[in-house]
């Protein structure tokens, strides 16, 4: 199976919200309130969010898919810093980086870690930062590996309720 990373355009906002709202739903289902996860996947994995972020300076994404068909499985975001540390001009976001279930483990995470990684790079960002849910384990897991450590916390919405979110960096 062949799967190519490719920067997103317009009119992929589509599949961004699609796998946006797959990832979250089966990462997030039994962990947090039905409610919670509809409320959060409408608004923040809505088609809208997207085609706003396609359209601003400053944000970049890409989309990972199927050779055969394209279907979109996973996507990565890098966006200016909007966490609750300081921050400076050669700071970004990886706002997002979601990768379906089936794909873990198989070094698509990894690529679309490059990639983007890659890409502030060279766009002359020296620290990348994100923002993860104090719970996922496994998420935590894969940052320490790519290099990331605790920069501070934050309080994450989703739905009706806050949860603790870590803040972790690394140097590019």
């Amino acid at each position: 199976m062949t799967i190519d990373i490719r920067r997103c355009v317009q009119g992929d906002e589509a599949a961004l919200a699609l796998v946006g709202q797959a990832t979250f739903l089966e990462t997030y289902a039994g962990a947090l309130p039905a409610g919670d996860i509809i409320s959060h996947c409408r608004v923040q994995h809505g088609e809208a969010l997207y085609a706003d972020w396609l359209a601003k300076p400053g944000y970049r994404l890409w989309v990972a898919e199927m050779e055969e068909g394209r279907a979109p499985v996973g996507y990565a975001a890098l966006t200016p810093p909007d966490l609750p540390v300081a921050t400076g001009e050669k700071d970004v976001e990886l706002k997002r980086i979601y990768l379906l279930h089936r794909f873990h483990g198989t070094g698509l995470g990894a690529r679309l870690m490059e990639t983007a990684l890659d890409a502030a790079a060279a766009a002359g960002f020296t620290r990348v930062l994100l923002g993860v849910f104090g719970g996922n384990a496994r998420a935590i897991a894969f940052y320490t590996r790519q290099g990331y450590a605790e920069a501070g916390v934050r309080k994450f919405r989703v739905g009706e309720n806050e949860y603790d979110d870590l803040v972790l960096a690394r140097a590019l």
